[in-house]
């Protein structure tokens, strides 16, 4: 465990240190999220956090990783870089959900062919089709949690936190360094990303990271569990990004408009402030239902398989009752002039 503390350390001060190096170059590059009536920020803000982020998990993982923990991992941060690449590419031109679809998607096939795939149905053509889905819908997922200073940043430390945890209780030692180096690199951001935010972390930050948390779960693996079990312990690690994502889609098609093309302040994270939270309290209790949906999944990897469908039922039925609440019962916050 000392090994990954260091790694999370040195992630942290990387992150402190390259971030406002990439704060400064932003505007200069033309990395600047200009205000809207559809954001919640008042002033042009800096969007090279996720170079940032990107170097800090890398030059982590490269400087203090083992040799073969790095060679195992390649795959992986490969197909991070390109999912990366493609939301650098769109934080300076606005690419389009297609092509940035396209990118995704071929991130997701590196994946596979790197050797690192889901293996629930032990069908190469199923599994790897489910590979693919899961990468998209989590760095899509993570991609819309990024709408509010500190937020992504903090559900991507604490996810990571919780998947460094699972691959060290089952030995799942190759695992656990990208593990640290995403949680520490995440932390160091947050320095700078939380309320009131002097940078934000980007399309490029928010599918980095959304695609390393994909692959994190896709890789770890439950020696003598079930995959009937184990399939359940990612999600509910993700449970906050996949609750947001159900959130937000359901919102706008109910008022018609495209869920992916279609901004809007209709997040967990605007809802909360919309009923008198300020962005602070909104985000901590965010990192909260992060922690308890991580802590579900310890319980679960832990549990007999009739526990495990208990704690997962549960959380499903908790899911759907805040979906029913805050989209359903209440006014939606924003609903008026989002287009």
């Amino acid at each position: 465990m000392q090994a990954y503390l260091l790694i999370i350390a040195g992630a942290i001060a990387l992150a402190a240190f390259v971030t406002p190096v990439a704060r400064g170059f932003a505007a200069r590059a033309g990395f600047v999220d200009s205000p809207s009536a559809r954001k919640v920020h008042a002033e042009p803000m800096p969007m090279l956090g996720g170079a940032a982020l990107y170097i800090a998990v890398v030059a982590a993982l490269l400087v203090l990783g083992e040799r073969a923990e790095v060679t195992e991992l390649a795959g992986i941060v490969i197909g991070a870089t390109v999912a990366a690449a493609v939301g650098l590419l769109d934080d300076r031109r606005a690419l389009g959900a297609p092509i940035k679809l396209f990118g995704q998607v071929g991130a997701g096939l590196l994946l596979i062919g790197s050797g690192v795939t889901i293996q629930l149905v032990q069908d190469p053509l199923v599994d790897g089709a489910l590979t693919v889905l899961w990468v998209v819908v989590i760095a899509n997922a993570f991609n819309f949690m990024d709408n509010m200073d500190g937020v992504a940043g903090g559900v991507g430390a604490i996810a990571a936190g919780w998947y460094l945890v699972l691959a060290v209780d089952n030995d799942q030692l190759l695992v656990a360094p990208l593990a640290a180096a995403v949680m520490g690199a995440c932390i160091g951001f947050l320095v700078y990303n939380f309320f009131p935010a002097t940078i934000f972390m980007g399309d490029s930050g928010s599918l980095f990271l959304g695609f390393v948390l994909a692959a994190l779960a896709i890789k770890l693996r439950f020696p003598g569990r079930p995959t009937s079990v184990t399939w359940m312990i990612p999600v509910l690690v993700s449970a906050p990004l996949l609750f947001d994502l159900g959130l937000v889609t359901i919102s706008r098609l109910r008022r018609r408009v495209n869920p992916f093309t279609t901004a809007g302040q209709d997040h967990l994270s605007h809802r909360l402030t919309a009923r008198g939270l300020s962005p602070r309290t909104a985000a901590v209790w965010i990192y909260a239902l992060a922690l308890a949906s991580g802590a579900l999944a310890f319980a679960t990897s832990r549990s007999t398989p009739d526990v495990g469908y208990a704690i997962f039922a549960a959380s499903a039925a908790a899911g759907i009752w805040g979906l029913w609440r805050l989209e359903f019962a209440t006014a939606r916050p924003g609903a008026e002039g989002i287009t």
